[in-house]
């Protein structure tokens, strides 16, 4: 069924949502803020209270929510479209990320990473036949 049949149409993604637990979002924004270079948002004061931060670059806004029974999301995740993919493997990796190349999506150089939490993170960029260096 085609979305001219619908009415409607996802146009993209606004946000994707980890969850953290409480009081971490100091360390957070290390990784957020400091190793990708991500501006906080002032979350609305609605929301304020219940904890947690927001962050934006470009299209792409991460919200991390305070769940008081957190385990870390170690299978899903979200998938960032990057460019340069290699510098930012090289920035991660300097401030002490560690990453693991995955060459079984055609069409895309991507590679998986952690935050200090434990919740897993997806990069990709689409391949030009990139050599990794």
């Amino acid at each position: 069924m085609g979305n001219e049949t619908l009415g409607y149409a996802l146009s993209g993604l606004h946000h994707v949502q980890l969850a953290i637990p409480p009081g971490a979002e100091d360390r957070c924004r290390e990784l957020w803020v400091g190793v990708p270079g991500m501006t906080e948002l002032e979350k609305p004061p609605a929301l304020t209270a219940r904890g947690g931060c927001w962050f934006r670059s470009g299209s792409l806004e991460i919200h991390l929510g305070v769940e008081e029974d957190f385990h870390p999301n170690s299978k899903a995740h979200p998938g960032i479209l990057v460019t340069s993919i290699h510098a930012l493997a090289k920035r991660l990796e300097d401030n002490g990320v560690g990453i693991t190349w995955d060459d079984n999506f055609p069409g895309y150089a991507r590679f998986y990473a952690f935050d200090d939490l434990g919740n897993r993170l997806e990069f990709l960029e689409p391949s030009r036949k990139t050599e990794r260096g």
